[in-house]
């Protein structure tokens, strides 16, 4: 099981390397447009009611890079399934489904904490101050995660390009903008914060937030994306051996 992981986290990463410039300079550029535009542009106007509006911005963006990055970075698969047919390499290959589901979520989480490191110098280059922690790692990582697994899933189910765009459309672009990246959700109406509280996007923001400013982190929110994680890489799991059946 951890070799076949390893296997296929490997020829991701190798991938990587050798796009590894290229990656690197395409992550700086929403960042520093976010960080202009709202942390020094707009940003001086809003009041948050402790420290800057800069230092209540990163943590939102940190908590929406790694959703986007983590799914971008399995989207590929499905290219790989309906047009390139390179999945069925997997298919006959001796490895076990939820090795290859972990493997290919594992390399979306490298990918998603590179370009979570790259906000957090410009951050600090723009002038916020976020008191780092381990467990905001954790935070990160267990965020990739969750919408890595949405990603892959939706690379299972999901039959044309077009549909696939889709998900960005009608899931992660409103959750983009109203899960507590940019703004308290206590602004929103009580009927869709009931909703917007449910998705994990938001808790990642409330948790990197709360820890960023120095407070404590809520274990309510820790349980809730763990089991997000959890639920994720089951359906991921059974969604591909449901294809390869």
């Amino acid at each position: 099981m951890l070799y076949d992981t390893w296997t296929v986290f490997w020829r991701d990463w190798v991938v990587l390397k050798r796009r590894l410039t290229k990656f690197i300079l395409a992550r700086m550029v929403a960042p520093m447009l976010y960080l202009v535009a709202f942390g020094w542009g707009l940003g001086r106007s809003i009041n948050v009611g402790s420290g800057s509006y800069l230092d209540f911005l990163v943590p939102g963006i940190l908590a929406l890079n790694s959703m986007n990055i983590s799914f971008n970075s399995i989207t590929p698969v499905h290219a790989e399934r309906i047009y390139h047919k390179s999945l069925e390499e997997y298919i006959l290959a001796p490895i076990r489904p939820a090795a290859y589901v972990l493997g290919k979520v594992l390399a979306a989480v490298l990918r998603s904490m590179l370009s979570s490191l790259i906000i957090l110098l410009l951050a600090y280059a723009f002038g916020a101050h976020l008191h780092l922690s381990a467990l905001m790692v954790v935070v990160l990582i267990l965020n990739a995660v969750i919408f890595a697994e949405v990603g892959f899933f939706a690379a299972m189910k999901i039959s044309t390009y077009e549909e696939m765009s889709q998900v960005n459309t009608y899931i992660l672009l409103p959750m983009s903008f109203l899960c507590g990246t940019f703004f308290a959700t206590q602004a929103l109406p009580a009927a869709i914060r009931v909703v917007i509280e449910i998705l994990p996007l938001t808790h990642t923001s409330m948790l990197l937030r709360s820890m960023g400013s120095g407070a404590g982190a809520d274990g309510v929110s820790l349980l809730v994306l763990a089991v997000y994680a959890l639920v994720g890489f089951v359906l991921s799991r059974q969604a591909f051996v449901k294809l390869i059946k």
